[in-house]
């Protein structure tokens, strides 16, 4: 096999909704002020029993319901997480227990908001090298456990869910080469510090770089693909404020595309929030199958992954 291809997707969210009303009840802001900042309504927050892995198997059943699979077919899980609070077993090696898989690989990642498509590469890897031929590719986040909810800049921002793919081998490769990096120098700029931590970051300076430096880098995306932005039916990038996506999408010029804009309404999931709501448009049928979607995840310790896949 050459490359490999998504079959299909899944996704998980807590049934608790909280709404930007429900926020200004406990810090100094108001609904139109969030909206205006960030583009955030709503979020979903978990319950002390939607742990990361619980979200993470939930997602991934629901991924592997869609893909013709079954769990003995799938011999590679890889999930990203940030905020997973166990260090062994991994929320990968949960998530085969709880779906009764055979004998897969499993691994987790942690490149925080990126982190899903960073997992995407290292399976698409996998698969091309030989090294396994089915897998699912997880993000899956309890964000709210590491928020600080006095500090009204951050606390609109996080919420919790899953997202999940399961991709297969290939003759013709429907998942493009990776293009991924990072800003050591801007590492700390969105940052979970000490133990337990909580989320913080430095939002101009991260606005400031998306906006300037990340459209080139998503036009590099396409390159490797051998496309042009305006060849693009969907772009999903990281869910991370509404008010960087929209100048992200105009600056890159996928004129043709859908823009994902889940962020509305579930808020900033971290790694969960590219196959979050890649799913979503999948389950609303948005985008036909096939058609070359870019996926792009930055932020937490200033990486960032991505790469053009055709449509599940």
């Amino acid at each position: 096999m050459t490359g490999s291809r998504v079959l299909a997707a899944g996704h998980y969210q807590p049934a608790k909704v909280l709404t930007n009303n429900d926020i200004a009840k406990i810090v100094d802001t108001s609904d139109e002020w969030i909206q205006s900042r960030v583009g955030i309504k709503t979020r979903h927050i978990a319950d002390p029993t939607e742990t990361v892995d619980f979200m993470a198997a939930k997602a991934a059943e629901h991924a592997l319901s869609g893909s013709g699979l079954t769990p003995a077919d799938i011999d590679l899980v890889i999930t990203a997480t940030t905020t997973a609070i166990d260090r062994s077993p991994n929320v990968a090696a949960r998530v085969a227990d709880t779906l009764g898989l055979g004998s897969p690989a499993t691994i987790d990642v942690n490149v925080a908001c990126s982190g899903f498509c960073h997992a995407l590469a290292t399976a698409d890897h996998a698969i091309r090298a030989g090294a396994a031929r089915n897998a699912i590719v997880i993000g899956a986040e309890r964000l709210t456990d590491f928020t600080d909810w006095t500090d009204r800049t951050t606390c609109v921002l996080t919420a919790d869910g899953a997202g999940a793919v399961v991709i297969t081998a290939a003759d013709k490769p429907a998942i493009s080469p990776v293009v991924w990096g990072s800003v050591p120098s801007l590492g700390s700029a969105v940052r979970i510090e000490g133990n337990p931590g909580t989320f913080a970051q430095e939002g101009q300076a991260v606005f400031r770089w998306a906006t300037q430096s990340l459209p080139g880098i998503a036009r590099e995306v396409c390159n490797r693909a051998g496309i042009t932005p305006e060849d693009l039916g969907a772009v999903v990038f990281h869910q991370a404020n509404l008010r960087i996506i929209e100048p992200l999408a105009r600056k890159l010029g996928a004129v043709n595309a859908v823009i994902a804009q889940d962020v509305v309404t579930s808020g900033n999931t971290s790694a969960a929030s590219v196959p979050l709501a890649l799913s979503k448009l999948a389950a609303d049928k948005a985008v036909p199958s096939g058609t070359p979607t870019l996926l792009f995840g930055f932020g937490g310790g200033l990486a960032y992954a991505g790469q053009v896949i055709e449509f599940p």
